[in-house]
């Protein structure tokens, strides 16, 4: 299972978070442009990277993640307004309207949902792989749930495959499947990070 794989790479999930909290912070408080008096989820929290990029721009933040290891990373990182709970993203146990903000990082790709194409790469590297959501499926979604597209951008990240491999803790057969099907080679990967603010359309 997912919760498995996650629980047993949570120590190197914090980790590359803490090496890059700072860089997250900057990009998170530039895109979002927050008030300061928002009520603030983040979604799939893992060990709290968006969560606690958010904290110090917004009034309180509430995380959301199903791995109970990775929440306790989380909860030994939070400032006082940022607290964690163990829930699951698809039966969220708050009231709907209840945050002013809510937000998500590196998870959908996880939901499972029935799909014609598959990255054959990502589902070898990490069996808890979903589906790679297109452009156009993505504002098809939004449209679909009332959301206005604010702004946008994209980031390409060269990644380390080894490294890369790692955090998901793919090893053995797996591993060797994830390399050979790499679609930059077996000594890196490149990923294109999509960042989008959305805005509830008022009835």
């Amino acid at each position: 299972m997912a919760e498995d794989r996650f629980a047993r790479t949570a120590a190197r999930y914090a980790a590359r978070q803490d090496e890059r909290a700072g860089e997250l912070a900057g990009l998170v408080h530039a895109f979002v442009a927050a008030r300061g008096d928002e009520h603030a989820l983040d979604v799939g929290c893992g060990s709290g990277a968006l969560a606690l990029a958010l904290a110090p721009v917004v009034r309180d933040v509430v995380g959301v993640d199903r791995v109970p290891e990775l929440l306790a990373l989380a909860r030994d990182r939070a400032p006082a307004n940022a607290t964690f709970v163990e829930a699951d993203a698809t039966a969220l146990p708050f009231e709907s309207g209840e945050f002013d903000l809510a937000g998500t990082l590196r998870t959908l790709h996880h939901v499972a949902r029935p799909e014609l194409v598959v990255d054959r790469f990502e589902r070898a590297r990490d069996p808890g792989h979903a589906r790679l959501l297109p452009e156009g499926d993505l504002r098809a979604l939004f449209e679909a749930n009332g959301l206005v597209l604010i702004r946008d951008r994209r980031d390409v990240e060269q990644r380390p495959l080894a490294a890369y491999l790692d955090l998901a803790g793919c090893e053995g057969e797996a591993r060797e499947q994830a390399i050979g099907l790499a679609p930059h080679g077996p000594d890196a990967y490149t990923a294109v990070v999509g960042w989008y603010l959305l805005e509830r359309r008022l009835p």
